[in-house]
């Protein structure tokens, strides 16, 4: 590592929060923190505080190392809430504390890799007070993972008009950490709660790492879960694509009636026999779009009059208690 690097790191002042969403991935978040004490530069570990937000787990922590950073703490839950409420419970609890410090969201897993830490810190420091997320350039998944979360991407660019190429790696400015934690959309999808809050916001190309420890918990059904979920703190955007979908349906129906009724009345052409079902037809498909429309309209308004969770304010409620290992 250069020396001009770390120098630059190096003006990131005070603490360094990092938040790790942990169910039942011990083992690996051991790894993950050895990991982090060899490769990353000495005096960016020094700074950093380290949040293990457990989710609930079935099973408990044995022989954490010690002496990595500041300082270790495990926020406890009540109850499994998922993955991205438990980032959304971690932001809170550390824009509640007196001051907000510059925080790094990461996987317990290792696939978010701590030699990438810097690089984020880098970025942040290129881009000030920008949200920095990890874009993922390389993936090592299985061929039908990688093909399916593609898949995803073109989904969610279709129906939000938002490209999405990044997960929960991130860093989080200090100046905007309480920001974010007030931004109810990020209780469903961290990432998509972000694009949605306008909070400005970069992507730098890294790799993905390899899981240091255990079996991943994201299959082919959690990954649609994830797409679902992110497509959802977008939905007044994908209502709005979609009625103006139905919409070109109902024009292209009525202009199939009005080709058929043309043939019939004003042309010698002869007309098919099937040509009335073809009518019926289409006058079925407008009244489905017209539907559809109507269920989107009362989908949206319902959103926007219901009271919002804003995680900064709630998230009291799911934290049983806060251990400090040291």
């Amino acid at each position: 590592m250069s020396s001009a690097f770390v120098s630059n790191t190096d003006l990131i002042s005070g603490r360094i929060n990092i938040i790790i969403p942990l169910f039942n991935d011990w083992q690996a978040v051991n790894l993950l923190l050895e990991r982090i004490q060899s490769v990353v530069t000495a005096s960016v570990v020094q700074r950093m505080a380290f949040l293990i937000v457990d989710d609930c787990s079935v099973t408990d922590y044995e022989n954490l190392p010690i002496g990595i950073g500041q300082s270790l703490s495990i926020l406890r839950l009540y109850r499994n809430v998922g993955h991205q409420k438990a980032i959304a419970l971690g932001l809170s609890y550390l824009a509640d504390q007196d001051e907000p410090q510059t925080t790094i969201v990461m996987d317990a897993d290792g696939e978010d890799r701590p030699e990438d830490i810097e690089k984020l810190i880098q970025q942040s420091l290129s881009e000030p007070g920008r949200i920095v997320f990890a874009h993922r350039a390389k993936r090592h998944e299985a061929l039908l993972f990688r093909a399916s979360y593609q898949v995803y991407k073109w989904l969610f660019l279709l129906l939000t008009g938002k490209t999405i190429t990044f997960g929960n790696f991130s860093l989080v400015p200090a100046g905007l950490l309480r920001k974010l934690a007030h931004v109810s959309s990020i209780w469903n999808n961290y990432p998509g709660g972000v694009i949605r809050s306008r909070l400005p916001y970069t992507a730098v190309p890294l790799e993905r790492g390899r899981r240091l420890a255990g079996e991943s918990k994201m299959n082919f059904v959690s990954l649609i879960l994830h797409g679902l979920s992110a497509v959802s703190v977008l939905i007044d955007t994908t209502a709005v694509r979609l009625v103006l979908f139905s919409a070109l349906m109902i024009a292209a129906s009525v202009l199939g009636i009005g080709v058929v009724v043309y043939m019939k009345l004003f042309t010698e052409t002869a007309v098919p026999g099937w040509a009335s079902y073809l009518v019926a037809s289409f006058l079925i498909v407008i009244l489905q779009a017209f539907l559809i429309s109507l269920l989107l309209v009362f989908i949206v308004l319902a959103y926007r009059t219901q009271v919002q969770f804003i995680p900064a304010r709630q998230y009291r409620d799911f934290v049983e208690r806060v251990e400090l290992i040291y």
